[in-house]
């Protein structure tokens, strides 16, 4: 798993990245302007706290009450971190 160090000392990894099970919390999206206005339409947003339901080349996951699927190209532009701190 790829992660790095974010300005507020946690460790983010993209959403792709995560195990199926895992909370999460969006620390940031990197795409371009259109995409990432609509990954926040969809829920997508700063600190929003997602669960990954399941991986692979399709993603599904929890947001805002609603089960959401994802490509995995586009999950790897949402950079997230671990709820409880795990790294």
């Amino acid at each position: 798993m790829k992660s790095s160090s974010n300005s507020s000392g946690g460790n983010t990894l993209n959403l792709s990245d995560v195990g199926a099970g895992a909370e999460v919390r969006v620390s940031r999206l990197e795409c371009a302007p259109t995409t990432c206005q609509r990954l926040r339409e969809m829920g997508f947003c700063e600190n929003a706290l997602i669960t990954k339901i399941r991986g692979g080349a399709d993603l599904v996951c929890w947001v805002c009450g609603t089960r959401v699927a994802l490509s995995a190209r586009l999950a790897k532009q949402i950079l997230v971190e671990h709820v409880d701190g795990r790294s």
